[in-house]
């Protein structure tokens, strides 16, 4: 059963109190300039929610949520309750691990949801009647034209035994585990030729809402297992811990086109980014490679000269940023992305992006990192990076200058 659809009625969220439980967006930058997303600077966080302690870098979105020693306590009592947290920064691309004790009760239905601002969705759903399987599920730019995405892996009592639900989102797969043990693989060109595969920065929200209301379509409530009856509750869901494993750390994370693409994700602030730089002196050009600090994969040049760390103005909040407002340093070369690119002599497309360099050259392949191809330089006001280093340019600084100088002496003693 999509999230996207049952999350529908959240334009009537005030009205009815179990949408805010639900998929949305505040501002959807594949149709207009949204303010940047958080991001986390820390490539690793650990949330345990036996502790109120636990709690802190998360947001309640609806109702309340306690702590206890069985972790964070999510209860419904009545209809219209629906408690969500949600964390206050995003990720983009990475791990995170849920350990879970799904709520009993026919229709109750117990969630963990990554959701980007233009409806990239990854879900864990736990239906309290399915005391056999949980559902996994994904939507990329919260298309519900189809509903085959989901999958119903085995999970023995789910409702009173506690399980470790772990997702492994990189850009050529996801993975989503159980205890440790894969469940299900979507790789990137499986989505549609990556078209509806999820891509941008996501928030982790976790929550438990009644899929089983008496006020919900059919369609949702069959889904849910049935519909809920309220004179039995109350109905609890527990989260003992979370580990998030964050890819590309950040202070902040911008879409720069209204692609949707995870190359138009500019990164701002504290993401250690490492430039490595290789030169030719027969060529005076560089190649450029720059890699992310994530664990999970990194890239280098094969001639590798000089490494120099390269960093962005840190922000101290996320502010509204216009399409194209990433400044780029003028270089040359190329790097490798997700899905295929290619370029042409003056201009570079990236599959699903409509961002373009100056240059000439192919790039393609799947990877945690993403560039253009080619060189040119292109500007903005904010944010502003620090100067790169330019390996041609250092050629004719230390060469040619002093061929210049003796030719000066040169032509002095001939007068």
């Amino acid at each position: 059963m999509p999230s996207i659809l049952k999350y529908a009625a959240v334009a009537l969220a005030a009205a009815a109190p179990l949408a805010s439980a639900q998929t949305y967006t505040d501002c959807n930058p594949l149709q207009k300039t949204c303010p940047a997303d958080a991001g986390s600077t820390q490539s690793q966080l650990n949330f345990d929610f036996t502790q109120s302690s636990g709690l802190s870098q998360w947001k309640t979105t609806a109702g309340s949520v306690s702590t206890g020693s069985n972790g964070a306590v999510f209860t419904i009592n009545k209809k219209g309750d629906a408690p969500t947290i949600e964390t206050d920064f995003y990720i983009f691309y990475g791990e995170i691990s849920v350990t879970m004790q799904a709520a009993p009760g026919t229709g109750i239905v117990s969630s963990i949801v990554f959701e980007s601002d233009d409806l990239d969705e990854i879900d864990w759903e736990a239906l309290g009647g399915n005391t056999a399987q949980i559902e996994t599920n994904y939507f990329g730019k919260g298309d519900t034209t189809t509903y085959d995405r989901d999958t119903w892996p085995g999970v023995a009592n789910p409702q009173s035994t506690f399980h470790t639900y772990t997702v492994n989102w990189q850009k050529d797969k996801t993975v989503w585990s159980i205890d440790g043990t894969p469940v299900r693989t979507l790789n990137y060109a499986d989505a549609q030729g990556g078209a509806r595969y999820p891509q941008t920065p996501m928030r982790v929200r976790i929550g438990i809402w009644a899929g089983g209301d008496p006020d919900n379509g059919q369609g949702t409530i069959e889904w849910a297992g049935g519909q809920t009856d309220y004179s039995k509750a109350p109905f609890s869901m527990y989260v003992k811990s979370v580990q998030i494993a964050n890819a590309n750390p950040a202070d902040s994370y911008t879409y720069s086109d209204n692609s949707g693409s995870s190359d138009s994700i500019k990164l701002s602030g504290a993401g250690a980014l490492i430039q490595t730089s290789s030169s030719s002196s027969s060529s005076s050009s560089s190649t450029s490679t720059i890699s992310s600090t994530s664990s999970q994969s990194t890239e280098s040049s094969t001639t590798t000269h000089t490494t120099l760390a390269t960093t962005t103005q840190t922000s101290t909040s996320a502010k509204p940023t216009t399409p194209g407002s990433t400044s780029t340093s003028s270089t040359s070369g190329s790097t490798s992305g997700s899905g295929s690119s290619t370029t042409s002599s003056g201009s570079s497309t990236s599959s699903g992006s409509s961002s373009t360099s100056s240059g000439s050259g192919t790039s393609s392949g799947s990877g945690t990192t993403s560039s253009a191809s080619g060189s040119g330089s292109a500007s903005s006001t904010a944010p502003k990076t620090s100067a790169t280093f330019n390996a041609a340019a250092n050629v004719v600084a230390n060469y040619l200058a002093p061929i210049s100088l003796l030719g000066l002496v040169t032509a002095f003693f001939q007068l």
